[in-house]
Order: structure tokens, then sequence, then C-alpha cells
């Protein structure tokens, strides 16, 4: 004797492995964290002692609430190391890294704005970008001159910004196809 199947029930491995599990393992990647790339120097010292400094900003539940807090902190200039007034940071890159540190959207600071980067829409492309990121790293590690080595790292990190965590690009395309508030 054999049981015939109804179309109208699944079993419930295939419903757990399509729905349910997906779910989970999306909810697992929040909450997401909001980071500033930059530059902290010395308030009255000009260029001679710099260091690169990465800031988290907060932590979101969405990526659309990442990008609205990253934007306004930027926009506001209020960006601080710490407690101490003598320090100055230049915020050079946003970044939004979900809680396993996937890259979820990230984008060059100009002016007071953030300019977010296309995600790449293909391995290929990542590659390319990886291989470009560390030719621009190595150029950088050789380099004599400080400003020189770190204009190179600088240019590594902005191509890195559009390599975005496969499961996220769909979304980071998504989130930078709609028209935004200026």
């Amino acid at each position: 004797m054999s049981l015939h199947r109804s179309s109208g029930f699944r079993p419930i491995g295939e419903i757990l492995a399509r729905q349910v599990l997906p779910g989970l393992r999306s909810a697992l990647r929040y909450p997401l964290r909001v980071s500033c790339l930059g530059t902290v120097r010395f308030v009255d010292d000009h260029d001679t002692s710099q260091f690169d400094r990465t800031i988290v900003l907060g932590e979101c539940v969405s990526p659309e609430d990442a990008m609205t807090i990253a934007a306004q902190r930027v926009s506001r200039d209020d960006i601080r190391v710490g407690e101490d007034d003598t320090l100055r940071f230049e915020a050079r890159i946003a970044a939004i890294h979900d809680s396993t540190y996937g890259l979820v959207l990230a984008g060059e600071i100009r002016a007071r704005a953030i300019v977010w980067q296309q995600p790449v829409t293909s391995d290929a492309q990542a590659r390319r970008i990886v291989s470009e990121a560390s030719r621009l790293r190595g150029r950088a590690s050789a380099a004599c001159d400080a400003r020189l080595a770190r204009n190179l790292r600088y240019r590594a990190s902005l191509l890195e910004t559009r390599l975005v965590d496969r499961g996220w690009r769909e979304t980071a395309a998504e989130l930078l196809s709609l028209p935004r508030a200026a």
C-alpha cells in the first residue's frame, strides 16, 4: 500500500529548510553595528603624529536605521575619540556590519555627508577589488613616506567598501535605489 501525498501538505523538513531556518539565520545577524574609520591627530599637531582609528557609533535593528544614524552623526560632525578634547577625529569611511562582522553597507565621507558605495554584483568583481586593494596595501607597506602610506591604505579601504557580504548585497542595492531625504 502506498500513500498518495496531497499537494497541499509538505514535509516538516522541507518547511524548516525553506522557511524557518533562513529566518533564524537572518535574525542571528542583528543587531547591526555602525562605525567610522578615520584619522586621529592632536588638535595643535599638524600631520606629524596621526594614526588610523575605528570608532563605533552605535547599534541598530535595521539597515535603514543604521544609515540614518550614520548620516546624522556625520552631518553633525559629533564623532569624538572619548572625552579628550585634545584629539581630533577626521571621519573618512562609514560602515555598517552585522553581528557576524559581515559588511552590510559602507561609504566614503565627504563634506559631512556619506556617499554610500554600490555593492559588488558578482564574486568575480569582488576578487578584482580584493586584488587591487591588496596591491595598494603592498605599496603602502613599502612606502617610506607616512602620508603616502596612509593615503594608499585609505584608497584600499575605499575600494573594500564595495565588498558587501553576499547575504546583504541585494538588500544594500535596494537601499541605495530608494530615494533618500536630503
